[in-house]
Order: structure tokens, then sequence, then C-alpha cells
């Protein structure tokens, strides 16, 4: 009942607000405020309950409707759900440009019950559709309702974003298409518990090979992710933080349940490629970060360094890694979260996100924003007491001492090249904080945060505080299926 709760009322919302042409911005927004509650309401019950769904679903192909939680999906799907209502909340004092305000929350309700379907889903089959259903109100959050004064650069993002993620779509489902075919079996569930038993290495080896090409894509891995940095500029905040944090989640988490878990021999073959691709990824975006002008651009390169990170650690092979991997990912979400509700909301009082524009110093004008900011920009480069600091530590910690089919000297390179990266994010993050923040400039004064948009910013700096503070409930919460998916690797 939980999950069909969680299917059945949101599409009420949406069918509400799709039939609802004629409604006021406040009273499309509450709808869509009411429904993100009752998902995050949902959500918290599945984690707890740990329910399963288990019905046909096409049976002439052996498909079924299989969902389910456990300690890898959890946090993923409570984050998703909570940023839904913070993403919805942050919107209400702020009517959209560029289309109706029906539109703009249907694409924002889509995009989060598409990613919490993806999270819950057990059938790899299945698993391909609900990541599916994201990218269209995805595609038009940025090219219908992002940056007002570039229409040409939103059909330039919203072009690359197709594109790319096309590609990225095809080479996954030509993936998933063969593993089912080689496994007889689209439960992944079983696949997981197979660990590639019975399908040839060679074999493995392919269907990694097209699952990791299609997800790096997705995720995105150096240097597929040239379609990410444009994406967020262009972008309504709402967009920005649902682009990066949710469905980059949705990449890493696919890399995850599909080749690592799946055909781990495959895997283990395109690991030290992969652990190079993120090392590199690390680098290039921190060097990026430390020329990059436009602050929202800034953050998405940012965001293309923590991404490689995550492919770092989960290429160590070991049950640290992946434990990293998955803190990393939700670390990244929250920090993301906030540093595009501060972007944006400073990109709207400026005017522009321009860093070489003169201006009133934060600190001076907007204490709540510039603390905001230092302080996600702190958590990014890792700094100890903040979300960012495990999921990176353990990422370095995992190449450093990788499973033993893994090149040591390799990953042990790559990990002293993201131990570099951290150097590089402590530079950038100070070049932001002396052009923004510090000085004494007092003009043009710009409003600070207050009632709702403080209210968000204010949540997701505790939570980045808390999961510094207190990483053991997380870590906790991954463990077991952690170890159990890593282990059942031959």
């Amino acid at each position: 009942m939980i999950l069909l709760a969680l299917a059945v009322l949101p599409a009420v919302a949406l069918w509400l607000l799709a039939a609802g042409r004629g409604l006021d911005h406040r009273t499309v927004s509450t709808v869509s405020l009411a429904a993100s509650l009752v998902a995050l309401a949902c959500t918290v019950a599945a984690v707890v309950a740990r329910p399963e769904v288990d019905r046909p679903w096409v049976p002439a192909l052996g498909l079924r409707w299989q969902l389910g939680v456990d300690g890898i999906s959890a946090p993923l799907l409570l984050l998703t759900a909570a940023l839904g209502v913070a993403v919805v909340a942050h919107s209400r004092s702020r009517p959209p440009a560029g289309g109706t305000s029906s539109a703009f929350h249907s694409c924002l309700l889509l995009v989060e019950f598409g990613a919490l379907a993806t999270f819950l889903t057990r059938d790899a089959v299945l698993f391909f559709v609900a990541f599916e259903v994201v990218l269209v109100p995805m595609w038009v959050l940025i090219t219908r309702f992002g940056d007002a004064h570039r229409p040409a650069a939103r059909a330039d993002a919203g072009g690359r974003f197709v594109l790319y993620t096309a590609l990225g779509s095809t080479l996954m489902l030509i993936g998933i298409l063969a593993l089912v075919q080689a496994a007889g079996t689209a439960d992944l569930t079983i696949l997981a518990e197979a660990a590639g038993h019975g399908i040839p290495l060679h074999t493995q080896t392919v269907v990694a090979a097209l699952l990791t090409a299609g997800l790096a894509i997705k995720v995105p891995v150096w240097p597929l992710h040239t379609w990410l940095p444009p994406a967020h500029t262009t972008a309504p905040t709402a967009g920005s933080v649902l682009l990066a944090a949710v469905l980059l989640k949705m990449g890493t988490y696919g890399l995850v349940r599909l080749p690592l878990a799946t055909v781990p021999g495959g895997f283990a073959r395109l690991a030290p490629a992969l652990a190079v691709l993120g090392a590199v990824g690390i680098l290039w975006g921190g060097l990026a970060c430390l020329v990059e002008r436009d602050l929202k651009r800034l953050v998405a390169y940012s965001s293309v360094a923590h991404m490689g990170f995550v492919v770092l650690a989960l290429a160590a092979g070991s049950s640290t890694g992946l434990q990293a991997a998955l803190f990393a990912n939700v670390a990244h979400g929250v920090i993301s979260a906030l540093l595009f509700v501060v972007v944006g909301g400073l990109k709207e009082r400026w005017g522009s996100a321009d860093l070489e524009t003169a201006r009133a110093a934060l600190r001076e004008v907007a204490p709540r924003l510039g603390f905001s900011l230092l302080l996600g920009l702190a958590a990014a480069l890792g700094l100890p007491g903040l979300a960012g600091f495990w999921g990176e530590w353990l990422a370095v910690y995992a190449a450093w001492s990788p499973a033993p089919d893994r090149p040591l000297g390799l990953l042990r390179a790559c990990a002293v090249a993201a131990v570099l990266g951290t150097v590089l994010a402590a530079g950038y993050a100070l070049r932001v904080a002396r052009l923004v923040w510090s000085g004494a400039r007092t003009e043009p004064r710009v409003e600070d945060a207050r009632s709702v948009e403080w209210g968000v910013i204010a949540a997701l700096v505790a939570a980045v505080v808390v999961l510094g503070v207190l990483p053991g409930p997380l870590l906790a919460t991954t463990s077991s299926a952690a170890s159990a998916l890593v282990g059942a690797a031959p």
C-alpha cells in the first residue's frame, strides 16, 4: 500500500496540474507542495518498512513490476523526496518565467517521481523506463524555464542535453538487452546474486562496457561531461538542484546496480580505465573552477570533480570503495543543492553570475547568503566536519588499498591525483570567497535570504553539518548491502 500510494497520489497531482491550465501560481504550487510532502511521507514509510512488490508486467517477455528498498537505495530515496519538497517550497515565491506554473511544477514532480521509481525498481528493463521518464521534463526545465535573457544558450544547452543523454540511453538499453539475453532474466536481485556466473567473461566485458559507457555519460565522467556546465548555467534554480542532486545520482546508482553488481568480472576489466578517467575528472574540474568566470558554471565543474571521486571509489572494487561512493553520492547531493540554491538566489539578485563584475561583499550586505556559500564551498573541498570529507577521504583510502584483482600502482597514482584535486578545490573556494564574500564594499546592496528561501538554505546547511559530524548512520545503512554486493563478486 505504501508503494501504491507513492505511485498513485503523485499521478493524481500531476493530472490536476495538467488539467488546471487556468490555475494561479499559488494554487499550483500548493498542490505541488502537497504532492511532494505525501511523497516524502510515503518514502520515509517505505525506507522504514522495506516493502516489496512483485507483479507480472509483460508475462510473454518475463518482465515484472518489481519494486523494493535496500541499504543502497534507501539514502537516495530519502534525498530525492526531501529535495523534492525543498525545490517546490523554494519555487512558491518565484513564478516561473517562460511558461505556465502548471507546466513548471508538473516537470518538477515528474523528475522527482521518475527518480524515486528508478531507485525503487528491481527489474532491469523497468529501471531503464523509469530512468528515461526523467529526461524529458528536465529538458523542458532547461529549454523553456531557463535563463530568460539567453534564449540561444538555452537552446544550445537543451540540444547538448538531448544528444548526450540519448546516446547514453541507447548504449544503456543495448547493454541491458544483452545482459537480459545472456542471463535469461531481468530481475536485478537474481542477477546480483549470480554475480555473472554462467555468463562468459568476454560477454560480461562487452555488457559492462556498454552499460558503463552509457551511464558514464549520465554521471557524467570526464571527458563526457561537456553537456553538464551549459545545462546548469541556463537551468532555473530548481532545475539545477534536481539535475545535480538527483539526476547525476541516478547515473552513479546505475553503475552500482547494473555493471558492478550483475557483471562484476567484466566491470573489473574496465575498472582501471574508469579510475583514470575519474582522477582526470577531479583534476580537470578543479582546474576549470580556478579560471571559470560564471559562478553557476563553476559549481557545475565542481560537480564533475565530485563525480570523479565517486567513480574512483567504485573502480577500487572493495566494500570500502562502494560505501565511499554511496556516501559521496548523498553528500554531493546535499552540498550541490545548497550551492545551487544560494548561487541561484545570488544570480537573481545580481542579474548575472559573472565573477568579474564588482559587487558588494556578501559578508557586509547578505551575511546569511555569504555564510551559506562559504560553508557549501568548504564542504565541497572536503573540509573535516562537513559532509564532503567522508566520501572523498574514503574514496582516496579505497583507491590506495584496492581489491586484490585491481592494479595497485595505477590505483595509488589515481589516489595521489585525487588528493591534488582537493588542493585545487581549496584554491577555487578561496578565489570565490575573495571575489564575492570578502572586502568592505557595500554597494550595490542586495537583499539577504529570508522567509522560505532562508528556511530551505538553513535545512541544507544543517544536513551538510550533520552528515559531516555524524556519518555513522548513513555508513551503517549502506554497510551490509555494500558488503553483500561486493562479496558476491567471484
